[in-house]
C-alpha cells in the first residue's frame, strides 16, 4: 500500500509541472530513473478497479480507471460535441446548445454502444461582432478552435480511442469542424486512429420538417426571437429551468412562434420524440461514415 501511494504521489507531482518544467525534469533524469517511472507508470495502469463503475458516457463524469476499462472493452469510438455560449431572445440561457447536447450526445453514444462523450466544448466561434456584443455571448477565433479541437482528439488516440467523431449543434462551428477533421486525418495517415466530421448532425431543417409533418406542431408565427419551439423542448428534456419555464408560465410568456409549451409533460414528449429522430440521423451518419458510405439523410 504504501509503495502505491509513493507511486501516485510522484506521478501527481510530476504532473504539477508546467510544461517546460516536466520537459526539463526528463531531461534530466538517468536512464534508469526513466525506466523506473516507466515501470511506476504500467504497474499503475495495470491497477484493478475497485469499485463498480459509473453507468456514463461522459468521459468527465467517469473516473480514468472506469474509461480505461471501458476502452479495454471495446468502447474505442469518441464523439466531441460543440456547442457555443451566445444570445438566444429572452427566454433561453446563453448555453443553448449546450443543454441540447447534453440529451444528444449522451443518447448517440448510447445507441452507438461503443462510444464516450468528451465534455461539450462550450467555446466556439460565435461570428460577427454584431453578436459578440450581446452581453454574455463569449467567442473563440476559428484557428483557436480548430486547434483545440485536434489537442482533445490527439488525447484520445493516445489513451486508445480509435474512431473520433466531431459534431456541431451551431452552424458556427462546422467550417472549423470540417478543417479539424482533415488536419487530423493527415497527421494520423498510417495509424489506427481515424477522425471524422457528421454534417448531418446539424440537420435543424431536417428536425423542423419532421416535427411538422410527421408530428403536427407547426408554428403559425415568428416571434422574431433566436428561439424555436423544437429547440425549446430539446433543452427541457436536459433542464427545464434553461427555458425559464415555470417563469414564462407566471408571466403568461408559455409560447414559442404560436407553440405552447404546457404542459411541460406534452412538451416533452415532443422534445423526446424529435430526438429519438435527430439521434438515428445522426448514428445513421456515423456508420455511414465508418463503412465509407453516403449517409441518405440531409443537412440544411
Amino acid at each position: 500500500m504504501k509503495k502505491t501511494l509513493a507511486i501516485v504521489a510522484t506521478l501527481v507531482l510530476t504532473a504539477g509541472l508546467g510544461t517546460t518544467e516536466a520537459q526539463q525534469g526528463r531531461r534530466n533524469m538517468t536512464p534508469e530513473e526513466r525506466a523506473r517511472r516507466q515501470a511506476e507508470q504500467e504497474q499503475m495502469m495495470r491497477m484493478p478497479r475497485p469499485i463498480e463503475a459509473l453507468n456514463s458516457v461522459w468521459i468527465d463524469e467517469l473516473t480514468w480507471m472506469e474509461v480505461r476499462d471501458a476502452i479495454a472493452a471495446g468502447k474505442t469510438s469518441a464523439i466531441i460535441p460543440t456547442g457555443g455560449i451566445e444570445q438566444n431572445g429572452p427566454y433561453l440561457a446563453t448555453g443553448k446548445h449546450n443543454y441540447v447536447l447534453q440529451g444528444t450526445c449522451d443518447a448517440i453514444a448510447r445507441k452507438l454502444g461503443n462510444a464516450l462523450c468528451t465534455p461539450v466544448l462550450k467555446l466556439v466561434p460565435e461570428g460577427d461582432p454584431e453578436n459578440i456584443r450581446y452581453p454574455g455571448t463569449l467567442s473563440l477565433r476559428q484557428e483557436t478552435f480548430v486547434m483545440v479541437l485536434q489537442d482533445v482528439a490527439n488525447s484520445l488516440k493516445s489513451q486508445g480511442f480509435t474512431d473520433v467523431f466531431l459534431i456541431g449543434d451551431s452552424g458556427g462551428n462546422q467550417r472549423g469542424l470540417a478543417a479539424a477533421t482533415t488536419a487530423l486525418n493527415e497527421h494520423w495517415a498510417g495509424s489506427d486512429a481515424t477522425a471524422y466530421f457528421i454534417p448531418e448532425y446539424y440537420n435543424y431543417g431536417d428536425v423542423l420538417k419532421y416535427m411538422e409533418e410527421d408530428l403536427g406542431y407547426v408554428e403559425t408565427v415568428d416571434d422574431g426571437y433566436h428561439d424555436d419551439f423544437y429547440i425549446t423542448t430539446f433543452m427541457m428534456l436536459t433542464d427545464p429551468t434553461s427555458v425559464r419555464y415555470h417563469q414564462r408560465v407566471e408571466a403568461n410568456k408559455a409560447t414559442i412562434n404560436g407553440l405552447s409549451i404546457t404542459p411541460i409533460g406534452q412538451a416533452l414528449e415532443v422534445g423526446k420524440r424529435l430526438m429519438e429522430f435527430r439521434v438515428g440521423v445522426t448514428v445513421d451518419a456515423i456508420n455511414a461514415a465508418m463503412a465509407g458510405t453516403t449517409s441518405t439523410s440531409s443537412r440544411q
